[in-house]
């Protein structure tokens, strides 16, 4: 914990001169989806405020925030964890995933459509593949997404699905083989892309619902694999 604190002191000065709960629950969120404090990890008020240079008060208040967005869990008389996902609760994340993305891109109306970020995240993804950086393939791949999510227009869409892209991510830090679970989208990526390109919506949106129900059924064994292992403990 001390490593993760040193690092957050870090972070100090995105708070500015207008510290509050709402910038630091975002430090504490993208750290969290960075991987850098894993699921199950205590987080140490004390330590953290003070790194961050915050109150204890304020603290509290963000942990109230991402416990809302079900990324921390708070246990009593134990303190405050980042939050370790169910089967169950993966199950949950890509059913919200396959209602609102294959919505957005139904929704999306008359080509052309604005799909610069798009691109710019599918070749984020190639560049990570390519230097086998496998943990920013992940990121890049939530990046394509997010930016899919964003062709709605629409700010509470967006932050709606913010959280659960960031709960997504606790899912992917159980997984210790990031490249079998990513690479195999990258090449899906691009071809939503393209089809998104060529102006044909429908053809998309049945692409991603495949996309969706396979990427789920990777991710499910895979963590039924992982959390068994855990569960059994060393042999």
């Amino acid at each position: 914990m001390t490593e993760q604190l040193t690092g957050l002191a870090g972070d100090r000065a995105l708070l500015g001169r207008t510290s509050t709960a709402e910038r630091v629950s975002d430090i504490l969120r993208s750290r969290i989806a960075e991987g850098y404090f894993p699921p199950g990890t205590r987080l140490s008020e004390d330590g953290i405020g003070g790194a961050l240079g915050v109150s204890r008060n304020t603290l509290r208040e963000a942990f109230r925030l991402l416990t809302h967005e079900r990324l921390l869990v708070h246990e009593l008389n134990r303190g405050v964890f980042v939050r370790v996902l169910t089967v169950e609760d993966v199950e949950d994340i890509y059913r919200a995933r396959a209602l609102v993305e294959c919505a957005v891109v139904r929704g999306l109306g008359e080509p052309p459509y604005p799909l610069d970020a798009l691109a710019a995240a599918v070749a984020e993804g190639e560049k990570a593949a390519a230097g086998s950086d496998w943990k920013v393939l992940g990121t890049a791949n939530i990046h394509f997404h997010r930016e899919l999510v964003a062709l709605a227009g629409s700010e509470r869409t967006d932050e709606l699905m913010r959280s659960v892209f960031a709960e997504l991510r606790l899912a992917f830090h159980v997984v210790d083989d990031p490249r079998r679970l990513h690479e195999p989208y990258l090449a899906r990526n691009r071809q939503i892309l393209q089809t998104l390109q060529a102006g044909d919506r429908h053809a998309a949106e049945r692409l991603l619902e495949t996309y969706l129900a396979d990427s789920l059924e990777r991710v499910v064994e895979v963590y039924r694999r992982r959390v068994g292992e855990d569960a059994a403990g060393p042999s």
